[in-house]
């Protein structure tokens, strides 16, 4: 007996789906779509649309809570971004992280985490782990956000400075004006 409406998945995750679910609210909170098949992989990435697309793999590792996500976070604050943004969970979607890995970057070192910003199915700027780990997120935010404000036309931010406020609870700095909540 087949089943038409079930998807087969031939690799299972490699973490709880409920431990991973913070790591992948951080990204998504902040306007990223997850790709969780290869097909989700080939419909964001297989266009030739000159869109600017960002892609993160998120992980469990220290590296990319420490610094990729808050990075990735802060620099989606600034006044351009890419049109589309979008995550992938490194040991979770492994055939969806295997389809990105062979079709859209067969010529480069992958890690996770990684980031990575595309037009037309190829690869812009990379951020492997080793250029992850070891920065501060101020740091890959204030890299990215001048790659977005050479590379991307879209109007940014991808949420609301009170929105990124009350996510983050203060933890990336404040980007409200203070003395308008004054008045």
């Amino acid at each position: 007996m087949e089943i038409s409406n079930f998807k087969k998945m031939t690799q299972q995750p490699s973490y709880d789906a409920v431990t991973v679910q913070p790591m992948r609210d951080e990204l998504t909170s902040i306007g990223c779509k997850e790709l969780l098949t290869p097909e989700d992989v080939d419909k964001a990435l297989g266009r030739n649309d000159d869109k600017t697309i960002l892609v993160v793999i998120n992980s469990v590792c220290g590296c990319s809570a420490g610094s990729a996500r808050p990075g990735v976070m802060m620099a989606l604050q600034n006044g351009i971004i890419p049109d589309e943004l979008y995550t992938l969970f490194g040991g979770m979607e492994k055939d969806a992280i295997d389809r990105y890995r062979e079709k859209y970057l067969a010529n480069h070192q992958t890690s996770s985490p990684h980031i990575a910003l595309f037009r037309n199915g190829d690869p812009l700027v990379i951020f492997k782990r080793s250029d992850i780990d070891g920065y501060a997120a101020e740091s890959i935010a204030n890299e990215l956000a001048a790659i977005f404000n050479k590379e991307c036309n879209n109007t940014g931010p991808s949420i609301s400075a009170k929105a990124f406020e009350n996510i983050t609870q203060g933890k990336y700095g404040c980007y409200t004006d203070v003395s308008k909540d004054k008045e």
